[in-house]
């Protein structure tokens, strides 16, 4: 792992925080898609991990791409047509395949601006809230590009097709009040309080088996582009499996029990 993402866990759940304050969290370098991706495939094999919550450090969540070096046509900004479209495909749309393939529930804490490629990171979470403050902004359009970090796909399955095309074709950003009435968030808090309640909302994820959570997030991903029929054996084969972990036996013991449960991940 290296410097842009900060890691810190309190048991079950894993607060990773985007760490580069100075640039507004700014993404573009290539090594801050790979941490992105190397944490993914880091809790694809941590079963212990039961929820993630992504904030970012200082004033913003994420600024998106580095508009400097759009300018000059550095890094991923650089070369021909051909290299800047592979630039993309192997850096920062990188971060949105594994963050939407991530089993594990992620909370998204928008603490501040998120912008652009930083807006469509959010929208690769489970769950959205937000600071009073904060704005969030699909604005692409008003550099003379186009949404490129998968906003474009999601946004309309989040909040409609006429308030997508709203955020998306006048790049106009959007308070905490608007996304909360859209649908865009699910709660607002004033800035102090955001972390500990997206924390408090991942701890709840945790409480329950790792295994239903994280099975039960893959269908909703998939059920997104399913047929019913496709989606309900996809489920009958998803719940077969959780019948037969030890954490469902003691999930029911502990309910009759009247007791609180004790899973350990098997």
């Amino acid at each position: 792992m290296g410097d842009f993402l900060r890691i810190e866990r309190n048991g079950a759940v894993m607060t990773v925080t985007m760490d580069r304050p100075e640039d507004r969290n700014a993404i573009t370098d290539p090594d801050q898609s790979a941490e992105f991706v190397e944490l993914t495939e880091s809790l694809a094999r941590d079963r212990s991990v039961r929820a993630l919550v992504l904030t970012g450090a200082g004033k913003s969540f994420c600024s998106g791409g580095n508009v400097k070096a759009m300018r000059e046509g550095t890094g991923m900004f650089s070369g021909s047509p051909f290299d800047q479209r592979n630039h993309y495909r192997t850096t920062v749309q990188r971060i949105g395949r594994a963050l939407w393939e991530l089993e594990v529930p992620v909370v998204a804490a928008i603490n501040g601006h998120a912008i652009g490629l930083g807006f469509d990171i959010t929208l690769m979470c489970d769950m959205r809230i937000m600071a009073e403050s904060a704005v969030v902004a699909e604005s692409y359009v008003k550099l003379g590009i186009i949404p490129g970090g998968g906003g474009a796909w999601l946004l309309p399955r989040v909040i409609g097709y006429a308030r997508a095309s709203q955020m998306t074709l006048t790049g106009d950003p959007v308070d905490a009040q608007t996304a909360l009435a859209w649908g865009l968030v699910s709660e607002v808090h004033p800035a102090e309080r955001l972390l500990a309640r997206a924390q408090e909302l991942a701890q709840a994820v945790a409480s329950s088996p790792g295994h239903a959570t994280r099975l039960a997030k893959r269908m909703m991903r998939e059920g997104m582009d399913q047929k019913l029929a496709t989606h309900l054996e996809t489920a009958a084969a998803y719940q077969a499996l959780s019948h037969h972990t030890d954490d469902h036996k003691e999930a029911l013991d502990a309910f009759l029990d009247k007791r609180a449960p004790e899973f350990k991940n098997r």
